[in-house]
């Protein structure tokens, strides 16, 4: 296959991507907690008043504990008369389709092979959970995009740092002969698009990009500096430079911005939190589901223990093949493929970083498939490149005359063994068409995730909250469903613990005080609401501490306490 009609052909199944999840999504994307800080942060800057916590009925604050970038993503789209959750939809179902082309794209330059890229496209594209998480408004999208890319920018950097490579365009961005002979008339332009300087910079700004989308992009910028220190043969240093030149700038305005408008950068301290065995059980269980459609099959891996052995068995064959590529790289000078090499090495420094987290910043991060999604994409791309090779060592060599007796049965086994790599392939695309279309007809019946679904928005305790006087609070164990479904702001409700930190909480007396006075003075009403479908609430025994306040409904296990 022709080079164009390969590109022809991913951006088909790009076009096909995005269109399935349009088609999945008719009632719109699916709301999360997360969703209202996004949704709302953009609404703030449309109205002009920043990125604020407009969702929460106080003060406005600046917000630093949700990185910006989706935000203003979505107040750009909002500029052209679109609502930010309306605009999240347009987003999505333009990352879905770009990420299934960047990942194509990934794969052919990885292995040379389109037949390899192709196929991660569709992996990626076929992938129920990677849908699922592409259809809320949830910041991994945007981050995904960015991280892709910036493997993709680093893999050109790497193979162009040679003076040869220098003087010839990339095939995989520039696959026109009309567009290589234009830039070859203009020197000065293309040399400084192709410098492995140059392409370093642009990897750092889409790392700085991605830090402000996700903090956990951190584990980005160190994988990248490390595979420059390892695998660039000169210039090392000069070259994290220019790496450092494009990253930093972003991360600092950010910081300067928290430092200026907050007492805090990210909204996190330092505080030690043993990660709980309920949320590695958890952890377990959504890799489980990744890996096999089947509910018995993945059972029996969850609770045979058979995954968490199969994990570390993978990822110590990981690691060591990891330790020797970079002997080999930094003492042999013999380079390993870029992609693989950083990917293997995304894999443990996103996975620290994950934990490094929920051990010392956020206690309240659960192992959902949105925290392990960047690992299911690595995975993808590593399963890619081990099956290949595979492949290609199986590939049986021909002579051009007979062949000699000797030879019969080796290449019976090659070709066996050719075969049996081919049939693995189709297999594994089965299996992930298999759960996908299951997936897909879901999110197309149940019309709508999360908050969106009709079971909020039909909820009869919403529906009084958004006809209640504005000068009547709400208290609330989850203000992103009331800000969400409503459109109105709430309080929380205080409780003696941080979700966050795990760390007794101060002035937690006098904010129930203030809450308890509200309440019983008719000036506020409290909901409770059963989020067990979504995402952790806190406070719902408040309600047990308030003698005198009437019951004005309970339907469909929520509740609404005031004063006639």
């Amino acid at each position: 296959m022709s080079r164009t009609p390969y590109f022809s052909l991913l951006i088909l199944l790009s076009l096909a991507a995005g269109f399935v999840l349009w088609y999945a999504t008719p009632a719109g994307l699916g709301l999360t907690n997360d969703s209202a800080a996004y949704i709302g942060g953009a609404r703030s800057l449309l109205a002009g008043s920043g990125y604020s916590d407009v969702w929460l009925d106080s003060e406005l604050e600046a917000v630093t504990h949700y990185p910006p970038l989706l935000s203003l993503a979505l107040g750009g789209i909002g500029l052209l008369g679109i609502d930010p959750y309306r605009g999240a939809r347009v987003l999505n179902i333009l990352l879905f389709a770009a990420n299934t082309g960047l990942i194509g794209l990934l794969g052919w330059r990885m292995t040379k092979s389109q037949a390899a890229g192709i196929f991660l496209a569709l992996l990626f594209g076929t992938n129920a959970q990677l849908l699922r998480i592409h259809a809320q408004v949830l910041s991994e999208p945007l981050f995904l995009f960015l991280s892709l890319a910036s493997f993709l920018t680093f893999s050109i950097a790497f193979e162009n740092q040679s003076a040869k490579k220098n003087i010839e365009l990339n095939t995989a961005l520039r696959p026109f002969d009309e567009l290589r002979a234009s830039l070859r008339a203009a020197p000065s332009a293309q040399d400084w698009i192709l410098k492995p300087e140059h392409w370093l910079l642009l990897t750092g700004l889409l790392t700085g990009f991605a830090f402000l989308t996700r903090y956990s992009a951190l584990a980005l910028i160190a994988t990248f500096l490390i595979a420059i220190f390892l695998l660039f043969s000169n210039l090392r240093f000069k070259r994290i430079t220019f790496f450092l030149a494009g990253a930093v700038p972003p991360i600092a305005a950010w910081f300067i911005r928290n430092s200026l408008v907050a007492d805090s950068a990210t909204n996190r301290v330092i505080q030690f939190n043993p990660i709980q065995i309920a949320n590695v059980r958890t952890g377990l269980w959504n890799v489980a589901d990744f890996l096999t459609p089947f509910l018995a099959l993945q059972e029996w891996l969850f609770r045979s223990g058979a995954l968490g052995a199969l994990l570390i068995a993978v990822g110590l064959v990981l690691l060591a093949w990891l330790v020797y590529q970079a002997y080999r790289s930094f003492f042999l000078q013999s380079s390993p493929n870029p992609l693989t090499f950083t990917t293997a090495l995304y894999v443990f420094g996103y996975l620290g970083a994950v934990l490094f987290s929920m051990s010392f910043f956020d206690a309240s991060t659960k192992f959902q498939h949105r925290i392990l999604s960047p690992l299911y994409v690595s995975w993808m791309v590593l399963l890619t490149a081990t099956i290949y090779r595979t492949a290609k060592a199986a590939t049986p060599v021909l002579a051009d005359g007979a062949r000699e007796n000797a030879k019969f049965f080796n290449d019976i086994f090659a070709n066996f063994a050719f075969l049996a790599v081919k049939s693995l392939f189709v297999i594994i695309l089965a299996l992930s068409a298999f759960n996908f279309q299951y997936a897909l007809t879901e999110l197309r019946e149940i019309d709508g995730l999360g908050y969106a679904s009709w079971r909020w928005r039909q909820m009869t305790v919403l529906a009084i909250i958004k006809d209640l006087p504005p000068d009547v609070a709400v208290y609330t164990n989850s203000p992103p469903a009331v800000y969400l479904v409503t459109g109105r702001a709430s309080r929380v409700i205080p409780t003696p613990v941080n979700p966050v930190s795990r760390q007794a909480r101060s002035g937690y007396d006098e904010s129930l005080a203030e809450m308890r006075a509200e309440l019983l003075a008719g000036r506020a009403v409290l909901a409770l609401f059963d989020t067990s479908d979504i995402e952790d609430a806190f406070g719902e025994e408040i309600a047990l501490q308030f003698d005198g306040l009437t019951l004005l409904e309970k339907s469909q296990g929520n509740v609404l306490y005031g004063i006639p």
